[in-house]
């Protein structure tokens, strides 16, 4: 039960209304948003008790005044269950405004989740069922002109009134839960643009003035007609601005306005920012493939696309500040991320999040809020899901980063996994509906229709996944590669064996930040239950087989402990970071450009989380980045040079399983996501693992050009035998070949896996300082004389004070080699502040 965004507001003059002297009335706002109280229907005797806040939710009032437990504390959220069951009342009471004849009173709201009734001075005014629509109601006849305005929302139980829908028909297998706008076209070669203004108008108003606004200068102005309630005009601009995503240009954003006039006087006015860029998806056949390319590309440059999944930020929706929002989307964007993809089973954002994409240069993934079912399909639900779909299209359509509109999370591959009808041969709409499968109506019908007609130029993508004819074809599409964590439960090592043409999900959990683990234990890190395999702990993973599938895939590859806690933490943590880098790497080794786009992007599950919880975010719900946040920012740099270790098997003859030469390998390849081309040397480094002597130091062994925006195949070295690979750890370097100090543009470490069966040293000599880098930047350098896997900081347990935020983190450390990293918060001499950990071998814990 919530009331959302700015929830209710009054208005008087409907645009247009004109009073009997024929004076156009300006449109004035009243916000109700004071004096709202609440309480359960059931105990007519209960007090009305007031609200925490407005916007509102009915936990975060009743965890107000004291009659539920913080929810987010320990195992809380079962003692609140009950909530959710039962019927509850907000009122409140506001004086009528001063209506001038020819006025009208209109009640706005701009929503409430998800079945309530609206009550006005004793009358029932609305019901709704849909959170995710707005409603507009007209109240001038209802108005108490001496007293005050009563206004009553009853919300009913969605939980209960959802299972008597099933109830009502059980065999349907549901699953799993006035308007300024326009179209811009950009010309293919970039040179000119169109941009067609339209305003609906309310009234019997003449003229409408469309302003486009840029850089707060007016660069085009159009006063036209009001015809049937419509005023549109084109504007047409040749080399225009240019919206693009980071790293491949700047977000320049216009203003486009509209301003209702009688004669000379403004009555009203509506703005939208907009930014004109051309992008699509582009589907065409590969090179030595089957199937065709899935991969964005925008302002005619092709875009591998590497980013996470976004789920809402908080269970409580109304209680995120939109700095919040802001915070999140900048780590992404500092991260390297360039694509964010808003989940079907979460909800439509608020328009900051659009914004602030829009302002970063982060291109947005939005699919329409279906998810995991089977939706029904008559008369009134698809009428509700048209008005949806449609409310919600024409709010985003103005936001330049939304560069994909898809029909539901996961919908296709239910019906796969039910075994419900689908052909796709038949294109008869009407028999559709009379098969157990009828949202494919919803997906292939009616919201094909809406972004038809309200974003023309943004392609529409039916589900995700959705490809050829099953939703697991790698070779056409999007894909959700959950083969590992789910499904097969799959080495991470083989991700490049389980690749698709634009992998929309894959995940790995993780443990959150020892600080945040602390926030929901009712004693911090004094908790009897500070442990794991607590049930406090277990209770704040909600993935289905969490602890198991995450002990399996520690188990397989890290030598890891359970204790200290502070330990295990980390360990979880670095294999999560492992296996999504190296997912990332591979995949992104298959962007081989023009027509060899094999993987055309690759989407995180997930960034954020929306309650303090081990889970597959790389961010925890504090904004604490996980070592995979750093990970992945390595991985999609501009420049990045990379390993994998292969092993071809020479059998003596073809009968032979005993006499095998195994010839180990490792394979170097770079990818240069930037869109010039650019020189380099090579320097390739190994050395003994457990000694940390150096045993190979070649240096500008290869000279040659990493060409823009695609991966390089760069040679294939022979490691020896098994025995000898197993204990050799390599470095390898992209060196600027003209650059006096050897500038490094790219630079990783590899090393035998498992990462469990390696004997790594003690260090005998760690250096760890904090230096002052010029122009008040501050670094940690570290340097150490055997090398290290996995070195991470963090806050010390009794730290306090502004957070400690550092600019990477859980990096490989190479003998010999010092690291520099950039940090914030800590000043010289603070060193102790800090707390490192490192990968130990299992025989040192």
């Amino acid at each position: 039960m919530e009331v959302k965004g700015d929830a209710c507001g009054f208005n008087t003059a409907q645009h247009g209304t004109r009073n009997p002297d024929r004076t156009m009335l300006p449109l004035k706002t009243f916000p109700i948003k004071n004096d709202w109280k609440f309480r359960k229907v059931e105990d007519p005797e209960e007090e009305w008790l007031p609200v925490s806040q407005f916007p509102t939710n009915v936990h975060l009032d009743l965890l107000h005044h004291g009659i539920i437990p913080d929810p987010m504390l320990a195992n809380n959220e079962e003692d609140v269950q009950w909530v959710g069951e039962k019927i509850w009342a907000y009122k409140t009471a506001f004086p009528s405004p001063k209506l001038l004849p020819g006025q009208k009173a209109v009640i706005q709201f701009d929503g409430l989740d998800t079945h309530a009734s609206v009550i006005f001075n004793g009358k029932e005014v609305l019901k709704t069922e849909n959170t995710f629509l707005p409603d507009r109601l007209d109240v001038t006849d209802f108005l108490n002109v001496l007293t005050n305005n009563d206004l009553h929302i009853i919300f009913e139980s969605t939980y209960l009134v959802g299972k008597k829908l099933v109830e009502a028909d059980p065999h349907h297998k549901y699953g799993c839960w006035n308007d300024l706008f326009f179209t811009a076209d950009v010309d293919k070669s970039l040179a000119a643009a169109e941009i067609v203004a339209r305003c609906e108008v309310e009234g019997d108003a003449s003229e409408v003035k469309f302003e486009i606004v840029f850089q707060e200068k007016l660069v085009a102005s159009e006063t036209v007609e009001v015809v049937n309630g419509t005023a549109s005009t084109i504007f047409r601009t040749q080399k225009p601005e240019l919206w693009y995503p980071a790293r491949y240009g700047g977000q320049p954003l216009y203003h486009l306005k509209a301003i209702l006039l009688a004669g000379t006087s403004i009555c009203d006015s509506r703005s939208r920012r907009f930014g004109l860029r051309r992008a699509e998806v582009v589907q065409r056949k590969l090179q030595d493939a089957p199937g065709a390319s899935f991969f964005f590309q925008v302002n005619n440059v092709p875009m591998f696309c590497g980013g996470t999944n976004w789920i809402p930020g908080d269970t409580f929706i109304p209680r995120i500040e939109l700095s919040r929002y802001r915070a999140w989307l900048e780590l992404a964007i500092g991260g390297n991320q360039s694509m964010i993809r808003i989940w079907g089973g979460g909800i439509f954002e608020e328009q900051v999040f659009y914004d602030t994409c829009d302002e970063l240069g982060i291109l947005v993934w939005q699919d329409f809020m279906f998810a995991c079912g089977n939706y029904p399909a008559h008369g009134e639900f698809l009428d509700l899901v048209k008005r949806e779909a449609t409310a919600n299209t024409k709010r985003l359509r103005h936001h330049p980063c939304i560069v994909i509109w898809a029909g539901n999370n996961e919908d296709y591959q239910y019906r796969e996994t039910e075994n419900l009808d689908y052909d796709p041969e038949d294109h008869d709409l009407e028999q559709w509906l009379k098969t157990n499968f009828p949202a494919r109506y919803i997906y292939e019908k009616i919201l094909v229709d809406v972004t038809r007609d309200l974003v023309p130029n943004t392609y529409y993508h039916f589900g995700s996944p959705f490809g050829g004819k099953s939703t697991r074809d790698p070779t056409i599409g999007d894909i959700h590669q959950w083969n590992v964590w789910h499904g097969m439960q799959e080495s991470y090592q083989n991700w490049d064996h389980l690749d698709g043409r634009f992998v929309s999900e894959f995940g790995m959990e993780a443990f959150p930040s020892k600080f945040t683990i602390g926030s929901y234990l009712p004693k911090g890190k004094d908790d009897a239950e500070r442990h794991v395999q607590s049930r406090t702990v277990d209770f704040h993973n909600k993935a289905a087989g969490g602890e198991r599938r995450l002990a399996t895939y520690l188990v397989e590859n890290i030598p890891y402990s359970h204790g200290p806690f502070e330990y295990y933490i980390y360990c979880t943590q670095l294999m999560q970071a492992e296996c999504l880098a190296t997912a990332f790497r591979l995949w992104k080794r298959q962007w081989k450009g023009h027509g060899r786009e094999y993987c055309g992007g690759a989407l995180a599950w997930q960034l954020n989380d929306c309650w303090p919880c081990q889970s597959w975010s790389i961010v925890d719900y504090y904004l604490q980045p996980k070592s995979a946040y750093y990970a992945i920012k390595r991985e999609l740099a501009d420049v990045t040079i990379s390993m994998k270790r292969v092993i071809e098997e020479i059998p003596a003859d073809k009968y032979t399983r005993a006499h095998i030469k195994r010839v180990h390998k490792v394979q170097l390849f770079a990818t240069n996501l930037s869109l010039k081309g650019l020189q380099y040397t090579l320097t390739f480094r190994g050395w003994d693992i457990g000694t940390g002597e150096r045993m190979l130091n070649e240096k500008g062994c290869i000279v040659d050009v990493l060409h823009g925006n695609c991966s390089t195949e760069i040679c294939e070295r022979e490691l020896g035998d098994g025995e000898k690979a197993g204990k050799m750890g390599f470095a390898a370097y992209l060196v600027h070949p003209r650059s006096q100090s050897r500038q490094v543009l790219a630079r990783t470490v590899n090393w035998p896996e498992p990462l469990k069966y390696v004997r790594f040293p003690r260090p005998k000599n760690l250096r760890v300082d904090l230096i002052d880098d010029g122009d008040g930047r501050k670094a940690i350098e570290i340097e150490s004389d055997v090398p290290i896997k996995g070195f991470v900081m963090e806050m010390a347990d009794d730290y306090e004070g502004d957070r400690i935020v550092f600019e990477d983190n859980c990096v490989d450390l190479v003998p010999r080699e010092a690291v520099r990293i950039g940090v914030k918060g800590l000043e010289v001499g603070q060193e102790h502040r800090v707390k490192y950990r490192y990968l130990k071998a299992a025989m040192n814990h």
